[in-house]
């Protein structure tokens, strides 16, 4: 009778044990998908970025900004310096990064979306061209013609930076240096000062630009190239003000809390 009882607990504990087994794996494995799903999410971002400027080091006074394409790439069209002047919109239009409005004036925020190019962008592509961020709807007749900046300007943009998105690293910089040029090319401002008036930056120009900010507008400027293959003319954080205006425009891209836009049409 003892050794039934001793069996009937050994298999009454032994079905605990599996089920107790099962109900850790299960979980683990449940837990695990969760924690992908959200690198996943980071990694979205992260993977966009050109694999030629990690990310350790871009902060870095020895990031090396020339890029080296590699076979079969499509390079950046380039061409002669040139500037496509258009009539400056109103002060309505011209509304920038941290421009609040009353809350009467301004409703829920409904963040806009990219609209994807009809053919499946080619990451690869925009890296080999330059571009620091990949980007879904590139628009592939994008052209700003250099731009060649005083020793004032050029303080003056490094400064800027670093104001505006000193915080982005090398990437965010070059994001706002991308911006200030395609304000030269395209909306005929003719130096750093007029575009910090005309289109309203807020960011401090007291601060001394740190590395990264500096090699921002080198790559930018003095190589030519750009940070997306897409204009740039807007942007603003949302964790700072809510703006419907910049929603209601070409949405290009978010880096870390800063989102990008373009005007529509030329």
């Amino acid at each position: 009778m003892k050794n039934f009882f001793n069996k009937k607990i050994n298999t009454v504990l032994s079905i605990v044990l599996v089920l107790i087994s099962v109900l850790i794996t299960v979980h683990t494995v449940f837990a695990g998908s969760i924690i992908s799903a959200g690198e996943s999410v980071e990694a979205a971002m992260v993977s966009r970025v050109n694999p030629k400027f990690a990310d350790e080091t871009m902060q870095e006074s020895t990031l090396q900004t020339t890029v080296e394409p590699t076979e079969d790439t499509t390079q950046k069209p380039t061409g002669k310096s040139k500037s496509r002047k258009k009539t400056n919109a109103t002060e309505a239009t011209k509304a920038t990064k941290k421009t609040k409005a009353s809350a009467a004036e301004e409703p829920t925020v409904v963040f806009a979306t990219a609209i994807p190019a009809e053919v499946p962008a080619d990451y690869n592509a925009q890296w080999n061209a330059g571009y620091l961020v990949a980007i879904d709807n590139p628009d592939t007749t994008y052209e700003c013609g250099q731009v060649t900046l005083s020793d004032y300007d050029r303080d003056l943009l490094e400064r800027l930076c670093m104001g505006e998105f000193g915080s982005g690293g090398f990437v965010g910089a070059s994001l706002i240096a991308q911006a200030v040029k395609n304000a030269i090319c395209f909306d005929g401002y003719t130096s750093v000062e007029s575009i910090i008036e005309g289109c309203h930056y807020t960011g401090s120009t007291d601060i001394p630009a740190n590395d990264a900010c500096k090699q921002a507008v080198t790559y930018i400027f003095d190589q030519n190239h750009d940070a997306v293959q897409h204009r740039i003319m807007y942007m603003y954080n949302p964790n700072l003000v809510q703006s419907t205006f910049h929603e209601s425009q070409n949405y290009i891209l978010t880096y870390e809390d800063v989102r990008f836009f373009d005007r529509w049409g030329y």
